[in-house]
């Protein structure tokens, strides 16, 4: 099996920072993406940044320069690194593995359970 565990949501005031962690857990061999997903109230559920493990990343133009995603493999842990923080990143954050092997186990596209990031003054 195979759990996400999200990590380091809350409440920021407009231009601050937050940064979000996901740690993987099980008799994990491989993760090939590891990523971010959020989705605001009212909206679909949209690609944050994701980032594989040989280290290409890819984000979202709204993210561009603002947030950096990076992992640590040892850890099996994501991180998302949120800066200059604006309303329109409220949403929930969800993290996801895709092409994991995990106890012998293909996992496509597995999801936590999600994090609540307020922007709000």
């Amino acid at each position: 099996q195979v759990q996400l565990v999200e990590s380091g949501g809350g409440l920021v005031q407009p231009g601050g920072s937050l940064r979000l962690s996901c740690a993987a857990s099980g008799n994990i061999v491989s993760i090939f993406v590891m990523g971010w997903y959020r989705q605001a109230p009212g909206k679909q559920r949209e690609l944050v940044a994701t980032i594989t493990s040989s280290g290409r990343t890819n984000y979202a133009d709204s993210v561009k320069g603002r947030f950096t995603i990076s992992r640590d493999n040892a850890k099996n842990t994501v991180y998302l690194q949120m800066n200059s923080l604006n309303p329109d990143d409220t949403a929930v954050y969800y993290c996801n593995i895709d092409r994991a092997i995990v106890g012998g186990i293909w996992y496509l596209n597995s999801w936590g359970q999600g994090t609540q990031v307020t922007v709000s003054s």
